[in-house]
């Protein structure tokens, strides 16, 4: 039963939302990935996030470019944590979608990730499972720490060979 559902306006955002999905699976979340464009077929996404909850979904992360009203339609309709990612556009280089997913209006509310975060916002919802999930939680906690490892190698490596060395390999 997925836990998160993953939603985008176009297969455009793909590349983007499949930086979730791959953080997803690495904690161990199920999730489900869908197209669906709020403005040209209205019906099946109303039918899609009115019947999240009921699916199993706790977090939709949702992301659009543009006027980028996705993410904010699945706030509207869905009672549980929805998190936006705004996508680069030609335009505006999703400055637009990021404005407009940041500023809903009071009792809408959508977290919003940097401009094509969809691994931030994976991370997110990961962490918004962990408050009531303790695998959850410590693969979270091991994350962090292979993290902080990594960088520790890098700057060891950095020490013994030196930066000119370091960028040239």
């Amino acid at each position: 039963m997925p836990r998160v559902g993953i939603v985008m306006g176009s297969d455009s955002d793909l590349k983007v939302m499949s930086k979730a999905a791959a953080m997803l699976e690495k904690f161990g979340i199920e999730y489900e990935m869908t197209i669906i464009s709020a403005h040209r077929e209205p019906d099946i996404f109303f039918e899609w996030a009115k019947a999240a909850e009921g699916k199993g979904m706790k977090v939709i992360i949702a992301g659009a470019g543009m006027a980028a009203h996705l993410p904010g339609m699945c706030a509207a309709l869905f009672p549980m944590p929805v998190i936006g990612v705004p996508m680069s556009g030609k335009n505006l280089a999703g400055e637009d979608a990021l404005f407009s997913i940041v500023q809903m209006p009071p009792g809408i509310p959508v977290a919003t990730v940097a401009i094509d975060g969809g691994m931030n916002a994976a991370i997110l919802a990961a962490k918004i499972l962990a408050t009531s999930d303790e695998e959850i939680l410590n693969r979270l906690k091991n994350y962090s720490k292979e993290m902080k490892e990594t960088v520790q190698a890098k700057a060891a490596k950095l020490d013994e060979i030196g930066y000119e060395a370091y960028l040239a390999k």
